[in-house]
């Protein structure tokens, strides 16, 4: 059996939340003592003074220190007075970052446990969602509208892709879809909620000039086809046609901003 001297050093981490900040720390700490480093036993979601008596008597019997993320101060206290009364070592790893901010800003903290984690997770679903609307976008696999939060449809050049990317920054996954009068549209588009449809129209004139500046933009003739106006108005009609099967909610976009647009959706889908 190794002896007591030959132990690697114990480092109970103990958090009112996931205890992944007081982990880090510890750890950046550590790698400072060579290879063997340090041992590290995280101890989350501490939030009754019987858990922080059991690590202190824990630590006590192994000879441990004891680094601690708790954001509330009553507890912050517990642990601190009873960690000296059993000769336990202690670091207080956001306590003093706390005070500092408190006499800077001279405001009081929220002291709720877990904003870090809770950050980190709205930032992970922000991009989850702006990767789920590059996947999606135009069509590409209609096997996205069935796992969508909203269903953007419309004819070309009616904002679908620059609205998902828009929506996918509040955290919304959206798939776009083209509607062509010579494509039929995905069945996936039947199979979903109405409510999570949205439909983009606008009017033949906007879309004229819309589509006109793009093609001169492109170094094409702008008598193309694709900026007809009685080939917008085919389009326009076979579209209306699919929104009404649906049954979805129709946005006029013709004198709207995108932002504008994707703040009335995005008001309708709000996520918590």
């Amino acid at each position: 059996m190794e002896s007591m001297s030959q132990q690697r050093p114990i480092v109970y981490v103990v958090s009112d939340s996931v205890g992944e900040t007081a982990e880090l720390v510890v750890k950046a700490a550590a790698s400072q003592f060579g290879e063997e480093g340090m041992e590290i036993r995280r101890i989350p979601y501490v939030e009754d003074e019987g858990t922080i008596d059991e690590v202190i008597e824990l630590a006590k019997e192994v000879h441990a220190m004891i680094a601690y993320t708790l954001v509330i101060p009553e507890k912050n206290r517990y642990l601190l007075e009873r960690a000296r009364e059993a000769g336990v070592e202690t670091v207080d790893i956001i306590g003093p970052m706390l005070e500092m901010m408190m006499t800077v800003t001279g405001r009081d903290p929220r002291y709720e446990p877990g904003l870090v984690y809770r950050l980190d997770e709205d930032y992970f679903r922000k991009v989850e969602a702006i990767e789920f609307a590059v996947k999606y976008d135009d069509g590409r696999d209609p096997g996205g509208i069935l796992r969508a939060d909203i269903v953007l449809i419309g004819v070309s050049r009616t904002s679908k892709t620059p609205l998902s990317q828009y929506l996918a920054h509040k955290r919304l996954k959206v798939a776009n879809v083209p509607l062509v009068p010579e494509v039929d549209p995905p069945e996936e588009l039947f199979k979903i909620s109405p409510k999570k449809c949205i439909g983009l129209s606008i009017s033949a004139e906007k879309l004229n000039a819309i589509r006109t500046e793009r093609l001169k933009a492109l170094g094409l003739k702008a008598e193309a086809n694709y900026a007809k106006l009685e080939r917008i108005e085919q389009e326009l009609a076979h579209s209306k046609k699919v929104m009404d099967e649906i049954g979805c909610t129709v946005i006029d976009v013709s004198s709207k901003a995108v932002e504008e647009t994707a703040n009335l959706i995005s008001n309708m889908f709000q996520k918590g």
